[in-house]
């Protein structure tokens, strides 16, 4: 005949079994819990293997340089933008006029 639960012979194993489980997420938990320390220290071996942050980025030199980045830092809108360009193009127009050459060939 087949041990059935009742006899007593399958709660020892279950305990066992459990028991084992317990033990086995305690040690996973202590082994990998995030310790201040360990947490410390990771950080610095990371801030010395990859050196200081790098610097902030430069900010643009010309005038198409800013208004490029305010378009892009949302500072402002796209018909602002194409506006500005507009005046910056005219001005440029108005302070160097573009000089074409003429065309000697003969036709």
């Amino acid at each position: 005949m087949a041990p059935t639960l009742s006899s007593g012979t399958g709660v020892p194993q279950v305990m066992i079994v459990l028991v084992a489980l317990m033990g086995l997420v305690i040690a996973l938990g202590l082994a990998f819990w995030p310790w201040p320390e360990r947490v410390a220290r990771r950080a610095a071996r990371h801030a010395a293997r990859h050196g200081p942050p790098p610097p902030p980025p430069r900010l643009p030199d010309t005038l198409e340089g800013v208004l490029t980045a305010q378009l892009l830092a949302d500072e402002i809108s796209r018909p602002q933008y194409v506006r500005a360009m507009e005046r910056i193009a005219a001005r440029d127009e108005r302070r160097h006029p573009l000089s074409v050459p003429r065309d000697d060939r003969s036709e």
